[in-house]
């Protein structure tokens, strides 16, 4: 079995800063990409911010600038840093995962729990 489990998220002004973090678990062989998705109420999921194993990062034309996605792969682990919040992006922010449980199997996609990210005054 397979686990992400977020944490960082709260209640934060405009303007304000978070840093989100995700560690993965489980039976895991390779993680492939990780990543930062963001649903707001009566939206759909929407990618945030992805980063390769090898260190390649994708942001959402929204977030370049202020989000800093990070991951260490010696802990299955991946952070984002949040600057300049907009009440916007409230959302929940959900933590993701390209994983192969196994040698040559198929790579996966698992999602974290969700961590509710409230930006207000």
């Amino acid at each position: 079995q397979v686990q992400l489990v977020e944490s960082g998220g709260g209640l934060v002004q405009p303007g304000g800063s978070l840093r989100l973090s995700c560690a993965a678990s489980g039976s895991i062989f390779s993680i492939d990409a990780m990543g930062w998705y963001r649903q707001a109420p009566g939206k759909e999921r929407e990618l945030v911010a992805t980063i390769t194993r090898g260190g390649t990062i994708n942001y959402a034309d929204s977030v370049k600038g202020r989000f800093i996605i990070s991951r260490d792969n010696a802990k299955n682990a991946v952070y984002l840093q949040m600057n300049t919040l907009k009440p916007e992006e409230t959302a929940v922010y959900y933590c993701y995962a390209e994983i192969r449980t196994r040698l040559l199997s198929t790579r996966s996609a698992y999602w974290g729990q969700g961590t509710q990210v409230t930006v207000s005054s």
